[in-house]
């Protein structure tokens, strides 16, 4: 008689009540164990989706963040190599000038010295080779 009590619920004729037995119903009282399981494994799973939606979207601003924080890595490393080599043709053209100078100065004072040795002698082939020397020069 258990089962017309735990099954009163479900709508059926008296006749067909008499007629059923409890083991005909007993997989109607396992159905709503199962729906109330399922209702739980439902709001489990969607659970599980929005944490796992949330952790693929942490993931993928992780990954912009690392490719953001590459790219300027990159875009600060170009910059100082950039800076770098414009220093060295700086320094380079400021060598160059300064030692065009020094030959300059060096020339001077050949030509002076050319000219005070070559003016002790005063004859015609000395000057001659004199010009020679300095047009060598």
């Amino acid at each position: 008689m258990d089962h017309v009590i735990q099954f009163e619920g479900i709508p059926m004729s008296k006749s067909m009540r008499g007629m059923c037995k409890e083991e005909d119903y007993a997989f109607l009282g396992e159905k709503g164990k199962h729906h109330k399981e399922t209702d739980t494994l439902g709001e489990d799973w969607k659970e599980e989706k929005m944490e796992r939606e949330r952790r693929r979207r942490e993931r993928a601003q992780q990954e912009q963040e690392r490719i953001r924080e590459l790219e300027e890595s990159r875009k600060e490393k170009e910059q100082q190599w950039r800076h770098h080599v414009a220093e060295l043709a700086s320094t380079q053209d400021q060598r160059l000038r300064d030692r065009l100078a020094r030959i300059h100065h060096f020339r001077d004072f050949q030509r002076k010295v050319l000219v005070e040795e070559m003016s002790l002698q005063t004859d015609s082939e000395s000057s001659q080779a004199l010009d020679q020397l300095l047009t060598r020069i």
